[in-house]
């Protein structure tokens, strides 16, 4: 029998049970909450709402910064109309990567009157376009845009010019060989380049480092504080970073601070870089440094250079022996070290003129010295290399890393996680081959182990092991890194074609579910990379990540198990159904079958946005699929590399492209 309302409410409110009213929070906590609103629907949706919610919209704490970057249900119409409400009061905006929108979208901009920091890149913009908009932006004090084929600075207005003379940060991406507009901007502090050149044009035509017509102008660098640099694979690139280091080399600025070059593959010394870090040596006090490791290799700079108070460190796939003693015995202050990167410096923590072969183990005083010199780092990459700890009592590497208490990322190599003493007896993994009997007889049944579906019946942690214990003091990681020395991706981005890996590790062979399982501590875990781990006989250490995880947003695994079966399937389908929040998935397997039951379990992730899956031999099914994408309706990226037949894989496209896009 149904009662007044009177009575219930009076009823709850003698039970302590009152009714939340929103708008009854303050001020200060509304517009936190609000920060997290998206600006498209906070000014067109949330603002509408009362009149409360339509002061609080256009609070400058919520106005004077837009971020339309990855916000893939934004249009054209939308950002006009956002522009147009708010446009005066925006200081920074952030359309990175918007490739979607047309190139006429920029004309909006024009509104936003005040913009302190622009950020375009990725999107469509011409010489002219860009020449109307900076015209205006008279206080713009930061700018990221792309510079394409076609890009003509001769049509550049003078009051774009004028604009550029005052910019003191560009962060540029280069498209084709040109300076872009550097040579405008004559106040420059901080330079950010991005070589994307390709050495052939589409037609197949061998492109050259060559300048472009009218590019004659040099850049202005006497203010220049930060430079860094990023080259994708190709010789093109090579030669136009050259021109701006030639610069450079002329005239080192006095107050440059940070200096990071980061090339792949082979990236040769010249006369002029030579000079240039001597130049360096003599005249610079740096926080932060990046070098090739050709230059590196040849170079005492790390013995000559000065800094003040370092923050980051990269000296990825240095050669030299030594290196990390050479940095630290230099008498510098490396308490304000926050990141170092230490990738393929297969000889870091040797002592100097001793090179190892990868059997050795490490000097764990070089690594317990690195430790307590840079006791605050946030960032350590130690990957794609042997780092084999003895038994010694209390200097494993894992036990010497659970110091550094202010762990956010960390990178390691497989073989660095095993603990010697406790797999001294224990025989590595066999391989299917080894388990087959030799000669006649009755033919052995291959299988792998089963697992239990109970995330509590997962594994505990073994008395002896240290990848556990380390992972118990690095409670706040939020980026694990564990990757095989001798893994190469089939699909790399920033590295060479060719290149040479280090050969397989046996105590690798020990790292299996148990050391996976331990990883399902990390509680605020956002970032998982597993790569190259041969002795995952179920994944069952997939599950308990996938359970305790919850924070998880991005997941990439290549390469666990034996090759020629994907004996994780099964469990890494169960762990999907936990991964409620994952956004970016990337598997690497060969003769994976990216059948119906998969799409099913990856339908539980309902905010995944990008996913991509690189198998050789592999197959999929188009209809689930398609079932897949109608149920996640946040993918905007879907790769897939397998052994289908080009025609089928055109025609899924095609389908794709007509359920989501044409309706």
């Amino acid at each position: 029998m149904s009662r007044p309302r009177e009575d219930i409410l009076g009823q709850e409110s003698g039970e302590d049970c009152h009714v939340i009213d929103l708008m009854g929070f303050s001020d200060e906590i509304l517009l936190h909450i609000l920060s997290y609103v998206p600006s498209t629907d906070l000014v067109l949706s949330v603002k509408r709402a009362c009149r409360k919610l339509a002061t609080l919209c256009l609070d400058k704490s919520l106005t004077h910064t837009v971020v339309l970057h990855k916000d893939y249900q934004v249009s054209k119409d939308k950002v006009k109309q956002l522009l147009k409400e708010i446009g005066k009061e925006i200081l920074q905006l952030n359309m990175a990567g918007c490739y979607w929108l047309p190139s006429s979208t920029i004309d909006h901009v024009l509104r936003c009157k005040n913009l302190v920091k622009l950020n375009l890149s990725g999107c469509h913009l011409t010489s002219l376009r860009l020449s109307k908009m900076l015209s205006v932006l008279q206080n713009l004090r930061s700018l990221a845009i792309d510079v394409n084929p076609g890009f003509d600075a001769s049509q550049l207005s003078t009051e774009c010019k004028a604009t550029l003379s005052r910019v003191l940060e560009l962060k540029q991406t280069l498209y084709t060989p040109s300076y872009g507009v550097v040579p405008c901007c004559t106040s420059l502090e901080k330079l950010l380049l991005y070589f994307e050149i390709l050495d052939r044009s589409r037609e197949g035509f061998i492109l050259s480092g060559q300048l472009m017509v009218g590019e004659s102008n040099v850049p202005h660098y006497q203010n220049l504080r930060v430079f860094y640099a990023r080259l994708a694979p190709g010789y093109v690139n090579q030669e136009v970073v050259r021109l701006y280091l030639a610069v450079l080399s002329d005239r080192t600025p006095e107050n440059l601070h940070v200096f990071l070059i980061s090339a792949p593959g082979s990236f040769a010394e010249t006369g002029a870089t030579k000079n240039l870090l001597d130049s360096m040596a003599r005249n610079v006090c740096l926080d932060a440094l990046q070098l090739p490791k050709s230059w590196l290799n040849g170079f005492s700079l790390l013995q000559h250079v000065k800094f003040n108070n370092p923050f980051y460190f990269s000296f990825s796939r240095c050669t030299l022996s030594g290196l990390v003693q050479k940095v630290i015995n230099g008498g510098k202050d490396l308490k304000s070290l926050t990141s170092l990167n230490l990738s393929g410096c297969i000889h870091c923590l040797a002592p100097d003129s001793f090179f190892r072969k990868a059997e050795d183990d490490i000097d764990s005083s070089i690594l317990e010295s690195l430790v307590v010199s840079c006791c605050n780092l946030r960032h350590l990459n130690l990957s794609a290399a042997h780092h084999h700890s003895s038994e010694n009592l209390g200097k494993h590497l894992c036990q010497l890393l659970a110091r550094l208490k202010h762990l956010l990322s960390l990178a390691l190599p497989v073989c660095s996680i095993t603990d010697g003493a406790a797999n001294a007896d224990k025989p590595p993994m066999q391989s299917v081959t080894n388990m087959l009997p030799q000669g006649f007889g009755k033919k052995a049944r291959v299988g792998v182990q089963t697992y239990s579906r109970s995330v509590e019946q997962g594994h505990a942690k073994p008395q002896t092991s240290v990848f556990w214990t380390l992972l118990e003091s690095l409670l706040l990681l939020e980026s694990l890194e564990l990757i095989g020395s001798n893994f190469s991706s089939a699909m790399p981005r920033n590295e060479p074609a060719i290149r040479n890996s280090l050969p397989a590790c046996s105590r690798a062979q020990h790292v299996g579910d148990a050391e996976v399982a331990a990883i399902s501590q990390l509680t605020y875990l956002r970032n998982l990379t597993l790569a190259q781990l041969p002795n995952i006989l179920t994944g069952s250490g997939l599950i308990r990540i996938g359970a305790q995880c919850q924070h998880l947003r991005t997941l990439s695994l290549a390469n666990l198990g034996m090759m020629g079966k994907v004996v994780y399937l099964h469990a890494f389908m169960d762990m999907l159904k936990y991964c409620k929040h994952l956004r970016d998935l990337r598997l690497e397997q060969p003769y994976f079958s990216a059948n119906a039951q998969f799409f099913q379990a990856l339908s539980h992730c309902s905010s995944l946005q990008r996913l991509c899956i690189i198998s050789r031999n592999g197959t999929l099914q188009s209809d689930a699929v398609m079932s897949f994408m109608a149920s996640c309706l946040e993918v905007i990226m879907c790769h897939m590399f397998t052994g289908e037949s080009l025609t089928a894989c055109k025609n899924l496209q095609q389908s794709i492209v007509r359920r989501c896009f044409l309706g």
